[in-house]
């Protein structure tokens, strides 16, 4: 059932705001309707987990079997983990407080980054998490006990997506694993103590600034739930979308390639 509350803007785009499995595929008017409110183009996900594979995907987890479904060099980094953090919900305030370094240190260490990370933007993220349900996901250094990592995560009735995570990038690189220790702590969380249909890590990125996808189905038995994607454009943006298609080898902007790219996974009928 098709409701316009459902919908936000993200970065110029209309997309659903809850669970990926509840999306309901839309009609050309629907779009014209989300579109006359704002935005340059409306991405609708839709037909869930389907059997077909298709261009598009939301990456999911949904079973969890604990330490048993980790290869022996996985639970040696878990316990290297273990030893070096805790992992904890938190207090969105401590996150407000504590952990914009965090973030823009995480953005620096991206191979390649399609925004700016500045103070303003990461609290207007955090009040835009606070209109919606979100738990706030903490690491602590255990000699230190200074916060050094954290996550968002959007919460909804019987299954939740990781948003926004960082941490201080000389614990990536010391050993002491702490993704591996951050994500086996909720996935537990989430699957086992919850009971949650599926926790997902959003949607295929289409930007490729990180690797955590593809980690976390290495590392963590998540997969691909597949799905239609089709976009529909304000008429303008259409416009530039097709006349730059024909030069997306040679476009370098990273949003304008991530737009194009997207154009080119929808969905034939």
């Amino acid at each position: 059932m098709f409701s316009e509350k459902d919908f936000e803007i993200y970065r110029h785009a209309w997309r659903f705001a809850s669970a990926p499995d509840k999306e309901p595929q839309l009609s050309d008017s629907q779009c014209e309707a989300l579109l006359r409110k704002g935005g340059w183009f409306v991405r609708n996900t839709f037909d869930f987990d389907c059997k077909e594979q298709t261009d598009f995907w939301y990456l999911i987890k949904d079973s969890f079997g604990g330490m048993e479904e980790q290869s022996q060099n996985e639970r040696k980094k878990l316990r290297h983990a273990f030893r070096s953090f805790d992992f904890k919900l938190v207090d969105k305030e401590l996150v407000r407080q504590k952990a914009f370094s965090i973030v823009k240190a995480t953005f620096e260490d991206y191979r390649v980054s399609d925004r700016d990370m500045n103070e303003k933007v990461f609290n207007e993220y955090l009040d835009h998490c606070g209109r919606n349900n979100y738990d706030f996901w903490g690491a602590f250094d255990k000699e230190t006990q200074e916060l050094v990592g954290f996550c968002a995560v959007h919460v909804w009735e019987d299954s939740c997506e990781y948003g926004l995570i960082g941490f201080l990038p000389k614990y990536k690189h010391d050993a002491t694993y702490p993704y591996y220790g951050f994500f086996y702590k909720m996935n537990e969380y989430y699957l086992e103590e919850k009971r949650f249909r599926y926790v997902a890590d959003g949607a295929r990125s289409i930007t490729e600034h990180s690797d955590i996808q593809s980690f976390l189905e290495k590392n963590f038995k998540f997969r691909k739930a597949y799905c239609k994607l089709k976009i529909r454009y304000k008429w303008w943006f259409g416009i530039v979308v097709r006349l730059l298609l024909p030069f997306r080898k040679l476009i370098w902007n990273i949003n304008v390639k991530a737009v194009l790219r997207m154009h080119k996974m929808q969905y034939a009928h």
